[in-house]
């Protein structure tokens, strides 16, 4: 194949230097200058079946930036490539794509360093392409299962043609410009996914990720993660594939932190759900979920491949996940042993014989709320003041919180709201011992059976009654 090349490199130097030594375009403008060692520019001007790239090349003025020094590596389109190109988008000439547009169509195809065949493997790249969210490179997602392939669209026909600044593979399509559902049916390892966003001819998702005016980030769960997910809690499969979605932004991996999002997921009342994101090694998604391919850019937002599916959450998930409620969880397990807490706040169903049902509102202390107690009461007390953490029955958010008192917690005791909060705290809150300032710092954290606003100290009931 290199022997093969660098015939075809020596060939195309002779007819550049007999043949265009030095042209230019129609209207003289622009002049291409032809070196004795041939650039990428050169090669295209050489090659009959690159007329139309070399055309889109002059009109975007894109010509002196191939030129420079690299290296690149360049997938370029044949000119038949081009015109079924202006055909699917309804353009009669070159002429009559928009300048921008086709600017950025042509750095599509353009990546930054000389890749040979032999080097490429399946993964993505970015190219040159601005498109993206933010003016964030484009990815290009690279298959080598079954000779080489680009976004799923364009195969390379002639490999590894080099030039002095890089090489140039030509490809029998052009590589549009990506959006979220074009770079999910790319990849063969998406493809469980979409079997499932598309399942019975349903279009909502691919209607609502093609959409170019909005940003959105979704966690995109491999085919092994659908093959291990098995519903346990019978969740609607929508649902669960809406809370996989972030609507209205662009969510890179450099700019996320242990933070609370919401999700397209809703529970029963159309509340968003939450997704608590977790960086402190690698990116993972309420405990469970883990970004295995990071920072896949489209045009109307970025895809993080992940390796198992986000169920919709519980106010335990969030528990568990969180490491800001570690000592909250080991009150609610190990010390309380007689007491399934777990169990008990992850119900997603009404109709229990002990009448405590979901939704709840769980009031959640820090761990730096429990570290100011004198002392962790023990396993009777405690089970009583975890009980007054929590509203059964209800999912009050914040925008339901008003000044006054707040149904009865499982304890039995009542607790007020106080509005608005003193220093940061959003609300204050009076406790069922009359211990008034506990601050409510954080509100909203959504799940499916209900919402947690987070505590900066922890409540006691009335230990007297």
């Amino acid at each position: 194949m290199k022997t093969t090349s660098k015939l075809i490199k020596t060939c195309l130097l002779i007819m550049a230097v007999v043949f265009m030594a030095s042209c230019s375009d129609d209207d003289g403008d622009n002049p291409i200058i032809v070196t004795s060692d041939p650039d990428i520019v050169d090669l295209a001007i050489a090659t009959d079946d690159l007329s139309n790239l070399v055309a889109a090349l002059q009109r975007a003025e894109l010509v002196t930036a191939l030129q420079a020094d690299g290296p690149f590596t360049v997938f370029a389109p044949t000119n038949a490539a081009f015109e079924t190109f202006l055909q699917d988008n309804n353009f009669a000439t070159l002429e009559d794509v928009p300048v921008d547009v086709l600017t950025q169509v042509l750095l599509n195809h353009v990546v930054e360093g000389e890749f040979l065949s032999s080097n490429l493997t399946t993964s993505y790249v970015s190219s040159l392409s601005t498109a993206g969210p933010g003016g964030a490179n484009l990815s290009l997602y690279i298959d080598t299962s079954n000779s080489v392939t680009i976004n799923g669209i364009s195969d390379v026909v002639t490999p590894d043609v080099e030039a002095e600044n890089g090489v140039v593979h030509i490809v029998d399509a052009v590589i549009g410009l990506p959006n979220i559902v074009d770079h999910a049916v790319a990849n063969a390892g998406l493809t469980e996914l979409v079997g499932a966003l598309t399942d019975g001819g349903n279009t909502t998702f691919t209607d609502l990720l093609s959409d170019d005016t909005t940003d959105f980030t979704v966690f995109a769960p491999v085919n092994d993660a659908f093959a291990s997910f098995e519903n346990p809690n019978g969740n609607e499969l929508a649902n669960i594939l809406s809370n996989h979605v972030i609507v209205g932004t662009a969510a890179f991996s450099s700019g996320l932190s242990n933070s609370y999002v919401s999700t397209a997921g809703v529970n029963t009342d159309e509340d968003n759900l939450s997704l608590y994101i977790n960086t402190d090694s690698g990116v993972t998604l309420n405990g469970v979920s883990n970004v295995a391919i990071a920072d896949i850019v489209a045009t109307n937002g970025v895809i993080h491949a992940v390796d198992a599916v986000i169920d919709v959450p519980t106010v335990v998930t969030f528990a568990v996940a969180d490491p800001n409620f570690s000592t909250l969880v080991s009150a609610l397990t190990e010390l309380t042993p007689a007491t399934d807490f777990a169990g008990i706040l992850s119900r997603t169903a009404g109709g229990n014989g002990d009448g405590i049902d979901p939704d709840f509102t769980v009031f959640a202390p820090t761990n730096a709320a429990f570290d100011a107690l004198a002392e962790i009461p023990e396993e009777s007390v405690l089970t009583q003041v975890l009980l007054h953490h929590v509203i059964g029955g209800a999912n009050v958010r914040s925008e339901d919180l008003t000044d006054g008192i707040m149904p009865a917690t499982l304890e039995g005791d009542m607790i007020t709201i106080n509005l608005p909060g003193t220093g940061d705290n959003i609300a204050d809150v009076t406790d069922g011992s009359g211990t008034t300032g506990i601050g409510i710092v954080a509100v909203d954290v959504q799940a499916g059976n209900g919402v947690i606003h987070v505590l900066n100290q922890v409540m006691i009931p009335n230990t007297g009654n």
